[in-house]
């Protein structure tokens, strides 16, 4: 079981000293549903925070969880993943997700219908730019030629995929398309529902869910904040490859150091 750590680019960590230590680009004002957090919740853009800690950092894998990517220019993304990439020695994972705030789509003006269909051709666009000799794309939504972007990922030939959702469509394009499914916030009996759509997803693509890397981000207890052994080893039994802990309660640096310590006692049994 790998072990990682939610929210590197907020809350505590928004501040640079304490994430060397240790996405949404807007948020509807005032808050609604679905949005998931206050209008004024410090978020750090992704690409910049893991940059950062790529400086402080020289082995731990780097994931984005998620960037939304029917919000993004998809060459103007593939250029920051890449260079974070290159800066990293290649420990980036790139998360995806298509998103689910009406409101945040409105703001940056991208239409919030068909974002499965755009996400899926910008990733494709991207790939292109990550891989070819003489990048060319032709699609509905982005097309290029004669174009050159280097240098290109240090991964071959591209960084590590991991889509995100709780969606049939989500699975099918973890199957289809990535190297990896993300869960955010699942306690075990929806986690388990989650992964065996994963598996449905593979077995109709004919793709072994072997190949895929399953992280989950366990739902917060009332009882327990982080989960401990016994249930760490549970959703290693359903296929979980990476538990991805989430420290909501940690207000502050020594809050989320004392939780890091919490979680790797409760996990790995160390002090």
């Amino acid at each position: 079981m790998k072990f990682g750590l939610f929210a590197c680019n907020m809350g505590p960590c928004a501040d640079p000293k304490v994430a060397a230590r240790g996405e949404h680009v807007v948020l509807p004002d005032p808050q609604s549903p679905p949005s998931p957090l206050a209008p004024l919740a410090a978020i750090l853009d992704p690409t910049v925070a893991l940059t950062f800690l790529a400086a402080h950092t020289s082995t731990i894998r780097l994931g984005t969880g998620i960037i939304i990517l029917p919000q993004r220019n998809p060459l103007v993304l593939a250029k920051e993943l890449a260079s974070l990439d290159v800066l990293c020695g290649g420990r980036l994972i790139f998360g995806i997700g298509i998103g689910y705030l009406e409101p945040e789509f409105a703001a940056l003006g991208v239409p919030f219908a068909g974002k499965g269909a755009r996400s899926e051709e910008y990733l494709a666009a991207m790939r292109a730019i990550w891989a070819m000799d003489a990048p060319r794309f032709e699609g509905r939504f982005v097309s290029f030629a004669n174009v050159q972007a280097r240098p290109q990922p240090v991964q071959k030939p591209h960084p590590e995929i991991v889509f995100g959702g709780h969606t049939p469509a989500a699975y099918s394009r973890a199957a289809r398309l990535a190297q990896g499914w993300y869960g955010f916030a699942l306690d075990l009996e929806r986690a388990e529902q989650s992964i065996a759509g994963v598996r449905a997803a593979c077995a109709q693509r004919g793709r072994r869910f072997e190949e895929l890397e399953i992280s989950v981000t366990p739902v917060p207890e009332r009882e327990r904040m982080l989960p401990d052994r016994p249930t760490a080893e549970r959703f290693a039994a359903l296929g979980v490859g990476r538990l991805i802990v989430y420290a909501p309660r940690a207000r502050d640096e020594a809050g989320l150091i004392s939780l890091i310590r919490e979680a790797e006692k409760n996990l790995i049994g160390k002090v």
